[in-house]
């Protein structure tokens, strides 16, 4: 079993409030989990209202097809929303038995 685990730590520039950035954030969850089928949850910078640092993983008999989803789901976010930007990412690969 192989597992990619990937940090992002996103900016949302045009957010004014927590409750955008909950709206923002769970709206690309919500999105990702239903085009990917990985596990992703806001995992970091909870009080901030203009950060966000979430967590992506997804668990596979194949080292390569998991960081291949990973690398698309990062690809996704980075291209399909204009008001999230990326600051940081770290992903790796996990192996197990």
């Amino acid at each position: 079993m192989h597992v990619a685990v990937c940090r992002l730590t996103l900016r949302l520039p045009e957010n004014h409030d927590l409750k955008g950035k909950r709206r923002a954030i769970g709206s690309l969850c919500s999105r990702v989990r239903n085009k990917f089928n990985v596990s992703i949850a806001e995992v970091g910078d909870n009080d901030a209202w203009q950060m966000a640092t979430i967590g992506i993983t997804c668990a596979s008999n194949d080292a390569a097809h998991a960081d291949k989803m990973v690398s698309a789901v990062v690809d996704f976010i980075a291209s399909g929303r204009e008001d999230v930007e990326i600051m940081d990412q770290e992903q790796e690969i996990i192996a197990g038995f």
